[in-house]
């Protein structure tokens, strides 16, 4: 992960292997691409017409296009990459993230980088309202496409993939301004990365008690404090979810809570996520295409685990308890059944109609674990149902809410760091009556139609009175088998920055 520096000298005075600039796109078909103030200013130094060199090699400024320019000996660096940023009139942080992702895509066989994009805003159509804080998120949206554009998994390659891209400096107006920012969103990037290694790690190295003890160490160290339930905790608690998911399983499951509690904190938070180690439906076997990407069924738990991360390394005034649902749902003779009835913690029961809805399980005896310590928010994430990929793609997720407020500040924090998310209803008057099982309280499984909202009123069932709950289906978005933006083939890592951004907001 390459570590981001500030400067508020001139790009052409950067001794870097290599210079990064902006271009939009000209106004109409036929025009050429405008360089903003800082690529036109670094043409000058190199004694160049950038606008000229740029329209000579065909380069017209749509978002992410790249063109290189040689510097003929002028500056340190041989070459000068000018990436795309579309109109002038559109420029937002997320078209800077995704400029920076394709530049560190581009900058992966040099050791460092120097660039003035966050600067990209300021001669942008929208510069005229621009202050301080946008300037300021520039330059933090630049700092997170170089660090996820730069991600790359090797771990299990003979030969690890090459970027070795080691210092990317900033060149910013105003240093005070940017400073924060960019720590924060260096922060939060992180984070990110270290949930894609978790979830693109392969499934035999991490099971549900090598996960939680990778876990465990990873906090070592800080000031989360750790608890791991196991198999025999689990059964003396009554997690009757978690255990009837991990029942044909050789390695048990794990409930892992993560705790960090400052003292001054103004509010407590509980993240719960999904933890399926690898899915193979269960008894209601999956087809084997079908599970080709299920290491990632474990995405939720790697997004809270990344999140209380972040929260703790920044410092945060909030209490974090975020719980790690962790079962492998495997098919064996001591495998729940469908059909047969689990008594979960709380003592609700639950016919399982359909043992590949096992996510909800182990989701529903963390948020009653959750629910016990009446925090005064609880949000949980799960690659929860394919049916929420069929209503909104791989590219926005789903979330569901009991509170109008929540949901608002998390879509808020979504909006800002681009990881769209789309409301769905809980529509409790219109369905809620097909929870009830025929012989328990609830059925696991409805029909197929609206799958996404039956899942979110099956937890929220869970979920203690009164507490404000919000629910965020990543099924979609958790995983990418095509590389776009500032997201690798695989892992997103896809809600943690914007977990992270809600709860900074405060």
């Amino acid at each position: 992960m390459p570590r981001v520096e500030l400067t508020a000298d001139p790009l052409a005075r950067s001794d870097a292997a290599l210079l990064a600039v902006a271009a939009f796109t000209g106004d109409g078909d036929e025009a050429p691409p405008v360089p903003t103030a800082g690529a036109a200013a670094l043409g000058e130094a190199l004694g160049i017409d950038l606008a000229d060199e740029l329209r000579a090699v065909g380069f017209v400024g749509k978002p992410g296009e790249l063109a290189r320019i040689p510097t003929r000996g002028a500056v340190a660096a041989s070459t000068v990459v000018v990436v795309g940023l579309g109109g002038a009139a559109d420029a937002t942080t997320e078209h800077l993230r995704r400029a920076a992702a394709a530049v560190a895509g581009a900058a992966e066989r040099v050791e460092t980088l120097a660039t003035d994009l966050p600067a990209a805003l300021a001669t942008s159509a929208t510069a005229e309202t621009a202050d301080a804080a946008d300037l300021a998120d520039a330059a933090a949206a630049v700092a997170e496409g170089l660090v996820l554009g730069s991600y790359r998994f090797g771990a299990y390659r003979s030969e690890a993939p090459v970027h070795r891209l080691e210092t990317a400096t900033l060149h910013v107006a105003d240093l005070g301004a940017a400073q924060d920012a960019v720590a924060a969103a260096e922060v939060a990037a992180a984070a990110t990365v270290y949930a894609r290694d978790l979830v693109n790690t392969p499934p035999q190295d991490k099971r549900p008690p090598a996960l939680a003890e990778r876990v465990a160490e990873s906090f070592a160290g800080t000031e989360v404090q750790v608890r791991i339930l196991d198999e025999q905790a689990l059964a003396d608690g009554g997690y009757g979810g978690i255990l009837g998911v991990g029942r044909g399983s050789s390695e048990p499951p794990r409930l892992v809570e993560l705790t960090y509690a400052p003292t001054g904190a103004t509010r407590h938070v509980a993240l719960v996520g999904k933890g399926i180690t690898f899915d193979t439906g269960g008894i209601s076997l999956k087809p084997s295409e079908s599970m080709e990407t299920m290491k990632m069924d474990m995405a939720g738990a790697a997004t809270v685990a990344a999140v209380v991360r972040a929260v703790a390394e920044r410092r945060l005034p909030v209490k974090v308890t975020g719980l790690l649902a962790l079962a492998e749902n495997m098919p064996s003779g001591s495998a729940t059944r469908v059909s047969d009835v689990l008594t979960m913690k709380g003592g609700k029961t639950v016919e399982v109609m359909n043992t590949d809805a096992e996510g909800r399980l182990v989701l529903g005896d963390a948020l009653v674990h959750a629910s016990e310590q009446r925090p005064d928010a609880i949000v949980d994430i799960a690659t929860l149902t394919g049916a929420a990929v069929v209503a909104l793609g791989e590219r926005i997720g789903v979330l569901m809410a009991s509170d109008d407020a929540l949901a608002e500040e998390l879509l808020t924090a979504a909006r800002h760091t681009g990881e769209p998310f789309w409301q769905l209803p809980l529509a409790t008057e219109q369905y809620g009556e097909r929870l009830e099982g025929a012989v328990a309280d609830l059925r696991n499984s409805g029909s197929r139609a609206g799958g996404t909202i039956f899942a979110g009123l099956f937890l929220h069932e869970f979920v203690g009175d009164g507490i404000p709950w919000a629910h965020l289906d990543i099924a979609g978005v958790a995983w990418t088998d095509d590389a776009y933006g500032y997201h690798t083939k695989g892992a997103t890592g896809v809600p943690v920055r914007t977990l992270v951004r809600w709860l900074a907001a405060g």
